[in-house]
């Protein structure tokens, strides 16, 4: 494949991604947090228990930004802080079982308009995309090598 397609789909997978996140912003509306708490509760639902300043490394703010967000997290009853197991003086961010009952109904709600998309589409084009799904978490791998991010950051 010659370099110019590559920069083409690489175009195209950038205004989709961007389309896509665009709308999933109004599909999170309805969990009722701001882009910012839903976005760290993901992190520690998905992820597990993480130190308040690699969650504030892993969202891109400062550890006093952060500790504002897991604040109005933990005074909702979404998330906790707790003490690391080994360094008392780490203080760990956990989900609650509320907060990640929350996270699960926000991931259902984006697969279901993602699947209600696909669905729409023509069966070539759907089975296509689909087909697409299992090469793209190698993409995404790649990606975040290429803009030298961690794998958690």
């Amino acid at each position: 494949m010659a370099r110019q397609e590559l920069r083409e789909a690489a175009q195209e997978l950038n205004s989709f991604a961007i389309h896509l996140l665009r709308s999933m912003s109004r599909v999170d509306a309805e969990s009722g947090l701001t882009p910012a708490r839903l976005s760290a509760l993901s992190v520690v639902h998905f992820g597990g228990p993480l130190p308040l300043g690699r969650l504030a490394r892993a969202e891109g703010v400062s550890s006093p930004t952060m500790s504002r967000v897991v604040d109005a997290l933990c005074a909702l009853g979404y998330a906790e802080r707790r003490a690391h197991d080994v360094n008392g003086r780490v203080t760990m961010v956990a989900a609650t079982p509320s907060g990640s009952a929350l996270m699960r109904r926000a991931a259902a709600r984006r697969a279901d308009v993602i699947t209600a998309a696909l669905g729409e589409l023509p069966v070539r084009e759907r089975d296509a995309v689909v087909r697409a799904t299992a090469h793209l978490p190698a993409l995404v791998a790649g990606v975040r090598d290429a803009a030298g991010l961690s794998r958690t950051g």
